[in-house]
């Protein structure tokens, strides 16, 4: 699922409630390998000053807006000092946006943008810009900010002095960006390994990209460079893309990368697209294509084949299954039972975004080691209506699910659920990161919204 990204005009906790409700009445249940799934938690709000940033929480739990007006802010890293690090899609900023403040214009491509709250009210006000070619992974570890600019993965020198990182290294270069996924996020291991995610050329590796009833090219060559995660060292300059690297494999895009707090790599991965518009003989329902394939969270180990283009993840059968374009029919799964299956499936084309192991301990109990996910949301859920636009937290235990995901943060979207759609949406969850005092970032790839949530409830 090929992710899509506006000032937002805050709505009142009444009204951000009453969203909440009408999402939560229509939404699929969540559905995990070998969990089952839901909670209602997220249906109230904490005494927040203002609306609570226009989200809605668990009780206790409180939003407020960090920054604003940061276009494009993909993912989001932090470091040891506060010092917030966003990388920014390398594209031309809207003709219509109007930044609020002189720190804040895109008029020339940027590669990260640094942000310190230096009166500690819980607010950036300085915002520094650095680079020229942004795309969206970004990570800070050993003294550098790791940067993904498509193509080449690098790093900036930096200490807790100084906001502004210097220096460029390149890292990794000859990464393929040209078609299809574009995302380059990355993740940085206890052991200075750097994996990066290289997301698909294509929607199922078919002969004719997205054409009806095309038949998928049988091996898949796409997977010798892309649909996979790749693995380098972080502190090696001048590494170059290639087969030999490749870690794991059969991932279409696996947007979500993190290391868990077993210190082994986990990810999610955007399901595949056009069930029934491409095989309308076999997929009869619209609404097949709409739940279908479930969007996942897995762990990956070296040498790790999660399927992708010969397999996806069916609701129903709760399995992976043949794909159509490989001679499969909804059920079979021939070709499917060596690969890797997920820990846990999430509703079709939610969109995962960002995953984030929580190792703070401003939240409660039941938060550690568990984990975050942003999804951006949909745009291929006709003619159920669009869904998404959230952060999700999943109970994780030992490395394995302890119970179903639960929305953790709503409202994001701002309009109600019959007239949600990636271009009406005020805000798209994106970017996922702790801060040393354990609160949680959000970033927004829509309006340009930072959000900062913090808890002071109970314990």
């Amino acid at each position: 699922m090929t992710p899509r990204t506006s000032a937002f005009a805050p709505v009142s906790v009444a009204l951000a409630l009453l969203l909440a409700a009408a999402c939560t009445s229509k939404e699929p249940r969540s559905r995990t390998a070998g969990a089952s799934a839901d909670s209602a938690s997220a249906g109230s709000t904490t005494p927040c000053p203002g609306d609570n940033a226009g989200l809605t929480l668990p009780a206790g739990f409180c939003a407020t807006v960090f920054a604003d007006s940061i276009e494009h802010a993909r993912h989001v890293a932090v470091a040891s000092n506060g010092d917030v690090f966003i990388t920014i899609e390398n594209r031309a900023p809207s003709p219509d946006k109007k930044p609020a403040d002189a720190a804040s214009p895109a008029a020339s491509p940027t590669s990260l943008v640094a942000l310190r709250d230096t009166s500690h009210d819980g607010r950036a006000d300085l915002v520094k810009r650095i680079g020229t070619a942004g795309n969206t992974g970004i990570a800070v570890s050993g003294g550098y900010v790791y940067v993904d600019e498509g193509p080449d993965i690098v790093r900036y020198a930096r200490a807790d002095t100084q906001l502004v990182p210097t220096g460029r290294e390149v890292i990794v270069s000859g990464v393929p960006i040209a078609t299809g996924h574009k995302a380059r996020n990355i993740a940085i291991g206890p052991d200075g390994s750097l994996y990066v995610n290289v997301g698909s050329a294509t929607n199922s590796c078919q002969q004719k990209d997205r054409a009806n009833e095309s038949k998928g090219v049988d091996p898949c060559t796409e997977l010798e460079t892309r649909a996979g995660i790749w693995k380098f060292k972080a502190g090696t300059r001048d590494q170059v893309f290639g087969p030999k690297a490749r870690f794991a494999t059969g991932i279409r895009n696996a947007m979500g990368l993190a290391i868990g707090p077993d210190g082994r790599l986990y990810a999610t991965q955007h399901g595949r697209d056009q069930l029934h518009d491409n095989w309308p003989a076999l997929f009869p329902s619209t609404a097949y294509q709409a739940e279908n394939p479930a969007e996942e969270l897995v762990q990956v180990n070296a040498g790790d084949d999660f399927g992708w283009p010969y397999c996806y993840y069916a609701v129903e059968p709760k399995k992976l299954v043949d794909a159509p374009e490989y001679g499969g029919d909804g059920t079979k799964s021939t070709r499917c039972e060596t690969k890797k299956a997920p820990l846990v499936a999430f509703p079709g084309h939610w969109a995962p975004m960002s995953l984030l192991f929580y190792g703070g301990r401003a939240f409660p109990a039941r938060y550690a080691s568990g984990a975050f996910i942003a999804f951006h949301g949909s745009w291929n859920r006709a003619p159920e209506l669009q869904a998404g636009y959230r952060v999700v937290f999943q109970p994780m235990t030992n490395g394995a699910p302890s119970g179903g995901y639960e929305t953790f943060a709503d409202g994001f979207a701002g309009v109600p659920p019959n007239e949600l759609q990636p271009g009406t949406a005020k805000h798209r969850p994106t970017g996922l990161a702790a801060g040393p005092d354990g609160a949680l970032y959000v970033t927004d790839d829509r309006g340009g919204r930072v959000y900062r949530i913090t808890y002071g409830g109970p314990r």
